[in-house]
Parts: structure tokens; C-alpha cells; sequence
């Protein structure tokens, strides 16, 4: 980007367009069902809704909620619908934010307050999760001054409860199980992790982020899914991205508290502004209307029958899946991922360069490590290409089982090197200094 200036003159807008569109050229082509993340599909009714939203209220501040009462009205409903999605039972509150980290911000900012005043003797307060959790609770740790005790889980992702219990200390103020996790799609033990956090008096918070929107329509047709929301009496607070599985363009989530008073410590109000009174619910003061509306309009246009109708599919998809890669050799699925989320793990073959082999047939399958795993978010219109993702899988698997070590390079050999770093600040230098230079502007 070295040279960019300032443009002196405008382009007219055919050409404009026409740059965007080749803008968009390299970019992972999600249109045709084969990506496995970053983006959910519903149908083209459905993204057809989302635009005409968006469309509407593409200027619109949430910042004011007297000038535009419209999104006041809709976020409002937005809340309580979700509220009544995870059993909040007619007293939960929350907001809509841009996103799960902003969420889980909120949550994490609305306990360390409540802490703070319940419990003002505590200096250095912790927050406790599992290693299978969101690292935006890490990040929000890190902004909002708070210590982060990570408990190991196995390879399954599971978590062994009694070393669980030791790691709370007087100074824990939040902990938090997921619903489900993304990495490897596991839902934690919730109601026996709430019960320690409530026995210590502690903050609980349920990150479903992931599956808020999936979880309670998965339940619904028959599968076995433990309880995981409000109906457990030790959660205090939640989250759920309607930008997942509730199937609308990025930058809508919901945080939810089991009272008004919890989210009360939420808010952000200073009244000595020579500007008047400045009081905002979330980390963002002006907020774009545009998610609001289309998370609004797509449940108001699904319903709980549509929601059903998609989960349907994507569970069937889910399932194909899952019964094809265990029946590759040398590929499993991870622990019992028990909807629409999972991990693929092989402990004799490269996973990463299978990934690879993958893209080139023009699949998006994420890599991740601690295990190394390829990463599946299944979406209903995965449905329609389940068939020939497991025929690819099953050719990638082979070719990459007759590789020799010193065969495999490119992205494959440089991420496996930076996920078995035993030295994992090391590892933390390596990807700061790459995005840093990934960022740079001259």
C-alpha cells in the first residue's frame, strides 16, 4: 500500500463497482456452500430479507434511542424473543451488541462491577474458564484488568470437574462454561459448573454464542441436549450471536441477564458532559441500525417453524458428515460434538495439509491446534454439498497419506510449526509481528 494518498477525484460509480467487484476476487467464495465458517446460510429468502433490511436502515443510529424509537422498539424485541429462545422466563434483560466478544465484554464488564460493589474487597479479581473457551473472554480479561485461570481439558474437550472446583479462589468473580464451544462443537457440563460457581458465589455466565440460535431447535426435534440456559438457577448471564444460526449479516448479538438489575451493571452513564448526559449500553455509542432491523425482520420472517425447519437440515447434514469422516481412515470426529459443530482429528496423518488438498478443490475448512483439527460449522445449505465435500475428503485423506514429512510445505508445514511451539510466547511473538505487518499501511 506504500504511496496511497488521499483521492484528489472521485470515480464515477460504474467504476466503482466494477472495482469492488474485482476487490472481491481472492476472497473465499462462501456463495457456493463449500465453506465450513466465517459465514451462515439460510437460503437466498432469507439473505434476501437481511438486504432489504439492511437497506432500510442503512444511516440509522442506535446511539439515540428518542430519535430512532424504531430500533428501540426492535432491539427490544429482538432481546425478549432470544429471552424466550433460552428460557429467560418473562424477567430477562439484555441489549443487542456487534458481535460475541462485545457480548462477552459486556457480560464480563457487568460482573466485575457487580463484584465491586458486593465484594469490594477483592484487589485482584480472576476469571475463571476452561481451555476450550472463547478467547475473547481472554480478551475481555485483558481489557477490563481482570486475571485469567484457565482449566485444561482432555483432547475430547472434556473437563474434569473436581480440578474444576480447585481452581476457584477467593478472588474468582466469573466463570464460564460453553454452549457450545466452537472449536471442537462440545457443550461443557453446565448445570454441575453453575452449581460450584453458585455454591462459591460467583458469576456465571454461558457463552452460546455459537449455539444459542440452534440449540433450543436441535432440542426441540428430539435430539439429546442437556440443559444449558436459564433453566439452570446459577446462570446469571448469557450470550448468543443472531449473526450465526439466527442467520443474519454480521454485527448482531445478543447479551442476556437472568434480571434487570444484573444488566444494570452493564451500563455506562457520565452526566457531567459539557454535551449533555452520555449513557450507553454497550462498548459502541453509535451503533448501526442496519443488524438490528435484520435480525428483527429474519426471526419475524422464519418464526419458530422456520428456525425448526433449517435446524432440521443442518442436523441431517451434520450427521452425513460425521458418519462419512469416521468412516475414512485415519480421520475421527472429536469427543461427542452433539449438533452442528466439530472437530476432525487423525493421529497418524497431517491434518493441515489435508486442509490444504481441500482448498485447492475449493473448500474453506479451517485449521486448528492444541489438537491439531480441522474445523466444521455445518449450515443448512451444507445439505446440498455433503456428498461431494466427503468424496474430496476421502481423495485429499488419500494423497495426503502417501506424503513423506519432507513432501509437506506451505501454510500446512508453517501452521503445524507455530501450534507445536512448546514455547508459547514464542508462538504469541510469531503471530503479533505477522499481523502487524498484515495490517500495515506503508
Amino acid at each position: 500500500m506504500t504511496g496511497i494518498k488521499f483521492p484528489q477525484k472521485g470515480l464515477p460509480p460504474a467504476e466503482l463497482k466494477s472495482l469492488l467487484h474485482d476487490l472481491k476476487s481472492n476472497d473465499m467464495d462462501w456463495s457456493n456452500y463449500r465453506a465450513f465458517s466465517m459465514v451462515f446460510r439460510a437460503g437466498d429468502d432469507v439473505a434476501d430479507i437481511v438486504r432489504s433490511a439492511l437497506a432500510e436502515y442503512v444511516f440509522e443510529n442506535g446511539l439515540s434511542p428518542f430519535a430512532f424509537p424504531s430500533l428501540l422498539r426492535m432491539e427490544t424485541e429482538v432481546v425478549a424473543m432470544t429471552a424466550d429462545l433460552l428460557n429467560g422466563g418473562g424477567t430477562a434483560a439484555g441489549n443487542m451488541t456487534s458481535g460475541g466478544t462485545e457480548s462477552i465484554t459486556m457480560a464480563v464488564k457487568a460482573a466485575r462491577d457487580y463484584a465491586r460493589e458486593k465484594k469490594p474487597a477483592i484487589k485482584e479479581p480472576e476469571l475463571l474458564m476452561l481451555r476450550s473457551a472463547h478467547p475473547a473472554f481472554n480478551k475481555a480479561a485483558h481489557f477490563l484488568g481482570l486475571k485469567t485461570v484457565i482449566v485444561p481439558v482432555t483432547d475430547a474437550s472434556e473437563v474434569d470437574l473436581a480440578e474444576y472446583r480447585r481452581a476457584f479462589s477467593p478472588d474468582t468473580i466469573f466463570a464460564v462454561g460453553s454452549a457450545f464451544s466452537y472449536p471442537h462443537g462440545i457443550i461443557d457440563p453446565i448445570g454441575e459448573m453453575a452449581a460450584v460457581a453458585a455454591e462459591k458465589g460467583v458469576w456465571f455466565h454461558v457463552d452460546s454464542c455459537v449455539g444459542g440460535f440452534i440449540l433450543p431447535f436441535v432440542e426441540k426435534l428430539g435430539y439429546p441436549i442437556p440443559p444449558f440456559d436459564f433453566r439452570i438457577p446459577g446462570v446469571m448471564s448469557m450470550s448468543a450471536d443472531v449473526h450465526k444460526y439466527g442467520y443474519v449479516s454480521k454485527g448482531a448479538s445478543v447479551v442476556l441477564y437472568r434480571d434487570v438489575e444484573l444488566r444494570k451493571y452493564q451500563l455506562f452513564v457520565y452526566a457531567d458532559w459539557s454535551g449533555g448526559v452520555y449513557a450507553t449500553p454497550c462498548i459502541s455509542g453509535a451503533r448501526p441500525g442496519g443488524p438490528v432491523a435484520a435480525s428483527w425482520a429474519v426471526m419475524k420472517f422464519l418464526g419458530y417453524e422456520g428456525y425448526l425447519r433449517l435446524a432440521a437440515d443442518a442436523m441431517k447434514a451434520t450427521q452425513i458428515l460425521i458418519e462419512g469422516i469416521n468412516e475414512i481412515p485415519g480421520l475421527y470426529v472429536i469427543g461427542k460434538p452433539p449438533a452442528t459443530n466439530f472437530g476432525v482429528g487423525s493421529k497418524t496423518l497431517n491434518l493441515y495439509a489435508i486442509g490444504d488438498k481441500m482448498k485447492q478443490r475449493g473448500w474453506h475448512i479451517d485449521s486448528q491446534h492444541l489438537p491439531p483439527s480441522l474445523h466444521f460449522t455445518v449450515s443448512p445449505m451444507h445439505l446440498k454439498v455433503v456428498d461431494k465435500c466427503l468424496k474430496d475428503l476421502r481423495e485429499a485423506t488419500l494423497e495426503v497419506s502417501a506424503l513423506k514429512p519432507e513432501d509437506i510445505t506451505g501454510d500446512a508445514a508453517i501452521y503445524g510449526m507455530i501450534g507445536s511451539m512448546p514455547d508459547r510466547s514464542q508462538a504469541k511473538d510469531i503471530t503479533t509481528q505477522y499481523f502487524n505487518d498484515l495490517y500495515k499501511t506503508g
